[in-house]
């Protein structure tokens, strides 16, 4: 498991990973930014203009360790400033002069004793430790869903606030640490800032990234298009702890001074308030939101005592920062819920007039291949969900399923896609045992699929939601860009490919979650009532899509469809299920003429015409 969470964070951070142009464009502008703007607060204020610039540029870093893993994954995280505070004491006791060190802490252990690192030393050290740490923490973390992942970042605040309390040989308690040296500058501040929004920004569009943004967005249809969700949120929270903690080391050298509760709830508060007012899903939005929540608080901080306006004074207000940031959170999730920045990341949008798609050449099956369900069954306490169940599923050919509501159709494709388990019998894909496998394996092994309700990545581009898919496939990104932008275009959709998923008509979404479906180049394709809520001329140019893909692809389909002249005209052979029993299988024609079926789903009107 720690290689493959160091392989996701290796691929993550590596710039040469073929991450578009705009990822670094957009960081270079707000890293110009945000230097643009400490430099005049320095020259403005001079030596209290360049204590703030620190202080927000380390605030920056901060809100970005933490948007790393929450804008990405959509887990807020409750528990990186208790992960900073680990770097704190840390690079605290690492750098901490001998003489000091033997007064402020004459019970620590041996090993700890007498370093004096440098700064650059100590970050090195640091950021070790942050990425063992995430990496420990990550184990639990990746198994929770989102709601419950959020009140475990909330449990690790805790756990090591108190931790940090109790190791008094090391941290002296609850009482002030101090004698640590003050190392970090403005200019090592900017340096970090700047290094962290590369990184942030830059994240966000490598497979890992992308695979997060997908498992936040919808997480069933993120594990059916191929993502391991679980493996893709650890190590987002590995390389995001890492920074944490990184910043937590430059926070303390600024500080001098510190103890545990200056990484408990106040800071926490701050930097989840910074993120949410500047908006969670966008690197830029977590440093607009750092910046003005920090000039926000340095005006109300002034106020707190008591403003003098010559004629008269108004009194002093006790918790002033802390009651404008709670205002401004509450300000912005309601008429902005995505925060300020929303979407938008600062710089270009996808640049149209470089997206012409290189179409692969046609992918040819091996012969004999077939999905296979034999002897099904499923049992919920004394209900017979399906019984005994068994049908195959050849390449090349359309297999429709159908059946009235309640036959057992969802339980049946969700046994298939490995949602669920069945009670007894076997799913085998070409010759694989893949009966009880998690819905990634088996998406992996072959199997791509639609819903009967539509679930796309929203948030996401259309070209980022079928690109996900052939990321998740092993092509490289410039590779699955291009596989992306082939199948946009062979289902019409390739001039919108940089809209969001959201803006799309009911037709355009069916025909983007087929598009990514394909985009895993899957053995079979099963499409759970593509027809539902089109209308004929729709239903129609349904038929003509899927008929081109059995033909360019060569691939098993199983479609399930209510919709009986799609199902009828599509169909190689159709299987029919009644009361979780299979009570038919044939040709489109012996199943139109066979009596149960007639009596159990068609209708004796609707057979004879």
């Amino acid at each position: 498991m720690l290689g493959l969470i160091l392989n996701e964070a290796e691929e993550a951070m590596s710039p040469g990973i073929g991450v578009p142009g705009r990822a670094w464009t957009s960081a270079a502008l707000l890293i110009a930014a945000t230097g643009g703007l400490a430099l005049g607060v320095s020259l403005l204020f001079g030596n209290t203009g360049i204590n703030i610039a620190t202080l927000v540029l380390l605030q920056i870093a901060a809100v970005l360790a933490l948007a790393t893993f929450s804008g990405n994954s959509g887990i807020v995280s409750f528990g990186h400033s208790a992960f900073m505070g680990i770097g704190a004491y840390v690079s605290g006791v690492l750098t901490m002069a001998k003489g000091v060190q033997a007064t402020a802490l004459p019970q620590l252990p041996l090993w700890l004793q007498a370093h004096e690192l440098s700064l650059v030393s100590v970050i090195i050290v640091t950021a070790i430790v942050g990425l063992a740490v995430g990496i420990l923490s990550g184990f639990p973390l990746a198994r929770l869903s989102t709601g419950s992942a959020a009140i475990g970042t909330l449990a690790f605040l805790i756990i090591i606030h108190v931790v940090l309390i109790g190791a008094r040989e090391v941290t002296r308690g609850s009482q002030t640490f101090y004698g640590v040296p003050r190392l970090t500058t403005v200019y090592a501040a900017f340096a970090l800032a700047a290094a962290f929004i590369v990184i942030a920004r830059v994240l966000r569009d490598t497979p890992l990234g992308l695979k997060l943004r997908a498992a936040r967005e919808n997480e069933v249809a993120a594990a059916a298009t191929g993502v391991n969700v679980r493996r893709v949120r650890h190590a987002g929270w590995a390389i995001s702890i890492t920074m944490a903690v990184v910043a937590g080391a430059l926070y303390g050298h600024f500080l001098g001074a510190f103890s545990p509760k200056d990484f408990y709830f106040d800071l926490t508060f701050t930097l989840v308030s910074m993120l949410i007012v500047g908006g969670m899903l966008t690197v830029t939005g977590a440093v607009a939101g750092t910046i003005l929540l920090a000039a926000v608080v340095q005006v109300l901080r002034q106020a707190e005592t008591g403003i003098d306006l010559g004629a008269f004074t108004l009194p002093g207000v006790f918790g002033l920062p802390q009651l404008g940031m709670g205002l401004a959170l509450l300000l912005t999730i309601w008429r902005r819920p995505l925060g300020l920045a929303g979407l938008h990341e600062a710089g270009p949008d996808w640049p149209r007039s470089k997206m012409a798609p290189a179409v692969p050449a046609r992918r040819q099956q091996e012969e004999g291949g077939a999905l296979e369900v034999r002897n099904v069954t499923m049992r919920f306490g004394g209900l017979v969900a399906l019984d005994d169940i068994s049908f195959t599923v050849p390449t090349g050919q359309v297999t429709g399923l159908i059946g009235p509501n309640g036959a057992g159709k969802t339980t049946l494709i969700n046994i298939i896609c490995g949602q669920v388990r069945p009670t007894t019998g076997n799913v085998i894909i070409s010759g694989r045992e893949m009966t009880g496998q998690p819905p990634h394996r088996i998406a992996a092994a072959g199997l791509g699929r639609t819903f009967q309700n539509i679930r796309l990545f929203d948030r996401m581009t259309a070209l980022e939601n079928v690109a996900v898919a052939a990321m998740a496939k092993g092509h490289s990104p410039a590779m699955a860009r291009a596989l992306a932008l082939s199948q946009l275009q062979r289902l019409g959709l390739a001039p919108r490919a940089g809209e969001l998923a959201s803006s799309f008509a009911y037709g355009d979404r069916r025909r983007l979650e087929i598009a990514r479906a394909l985009a895993l180049e899957p053995r079979f394709l099963l499409l759970d009532e593509p027809a539902a809520g089109m209308n004929p001329a729709e239903t129609d140019e349904l038929i003509r899509i899927l008929e081109a893909i059995r033909a360019d692809h060569a691939i098993g389909l199983l479609v399930v469809e209510h919709d009986m002249r799609l199902i009828m005209r599509l169909s190689d052979r159709m299987v029919v299920l009644n009361k979780g029993q299979k009570i038919a299988e044939g040709t489109p024609d012996q199943i139109r003429s066979d009596p149960k079926v007639i009596e159990a789903y068609i209708g004796s009107r609707r057979a004879s015409h």
